[in-house]
């Protein structure tokens, strides 16, 4: 979109990669990749740290003095593309371990940093492709969330104490329901008249945040395939599978006629979303290949201009 306007004009330069914001984003990045490993090897899954980072980094500044937006923005930065890094490592190492191969630290330090100098390097062209061109498609919630988190504590007006106050509604009740277990966090019913069908839903502040930033188009997508799942293919599974006499599946240890609606998910379900994911995932990137290697002509040409000793114009936010 060229019409974009930053919140911080290009035209404007104020603090941004001090050494402040570097040490603060490392400090923090330690502690959620941390964090982010043991919940990783404990239940496969990881938790993104950035909007904490950004809290934290907005409150930590506020107490020591004046700061900037771009300043926070790199703690962030630099705190969860730790967290992505340690994730990447926590999702592949272990992988390679249970293979017979004998990994010490220093490997897996060089293979961490080779891998996110290599994502670095990679988004740089990317960018336009990506985030510039596409951004009428690609809503990126997080960052989305992310960005309205740092400008709230930069205006510290009416806008930032709804940001922290919805934190707090939002810390109090995911306690209350996932620390005391006032009540489940995903409700359901299985559908008696229905075999193999269910009606359930996960009732957590982040989903619900992140359904009114992505909007009602992308919500409604979700939201239709969670219908399909529970109450096409997995009634449809239970219907065919309900006269074989030996478990099918992965893992192959109960009959299907004796599957619960999220056993048939697990064994059968999630790999159907799975590779639909992966198929849309291959038709989006052929898609947008024009615009990447656009991208990369655009590079590759700015590049060769300054090595030339030619004039390349070229702006903050690029």
């Amino acid at each position: 979109m060229a019409d974009h306007e930053p919140y911080i004009p290009a035209t404007h330069f104020p603090a941004e990669l001090t050494p402040r914001a570097l040490i603060l984003g490392v400090l923090l990045g330690l502690i959620f990749s941390a964090s982010s490993v043991y919940l990783a090897l404990k239940i496969g899954l990881t938790v993104s740290s950035s909007i904490p980072i950004a809290v934290l980094s907005i409150t930590i500044f506020r107490a020591l003095g004046r700061t900037s937006i771009l300043e926070n923005n790199i703690v962030q930065t630099t705190g969860s593309a730790s967290d992505s890094v340690a994730a990447g490592v926590v999702f592949t190492i272990p992988a390679i371990l249970l293979m017979g191969y004998d990994l010490d630290i220093s490997r897996v330090a060089i293979l961490a940093t080779v891998g996110g100098l290599m994502g670095v390097l990679m988004m740089i062209p990317l960018r336009r492709a990506l985030i510039v061109k596409e951004q009428d498609t690609l809503v990126y919630p997080e960052g989305t969330a992310c960005a309205e988190v740092l400008i709230a504590g930069e205006e510290r007006g009416l806008q930032a104490k709804r940001v922290f106050q919805a934190f707090g509604v939002g810390f109090v009740y995911k306690f209350l329901m996932g620390g005391l277990k006032l009540w489940p966090d995903v409700p359901g019913k299985a559908l008696a008249f229905y075999p193999g069908a269910a009606v359930s839903t996960e009732i957590s502040p982040e989903l619900l945040g992140v359904g009114y930033i992505i909007g009602p188009r992308i919500a409604g997508y979700l939201f239709a395939g969670g219908c399909f799942a529970y109450l096409v293919l997995a009634p449809a599974i239970k219907l065919v599978g309900s006269g074989l006499a030996e478990p099918f599946g992965f893992p192959a240890v109960k009959l299907i006629r004796d599957m619960s609606p999220s056993e048939l998910r697990a064994s059968f379900v999630f790999y159907i979303g799975a590779g639909a994911v992966a198929s849309a995932g291959i038709i989006a990137l052929a898609r947008s290949l024009p615009t990447i290697m656009s991208s990369f002509a655009s590079s590759w040409k700015e590049l060769r201009a300054s090595r030339l000793g030619q004039a390349v114009t070229r702006l903050r936010t690029e």
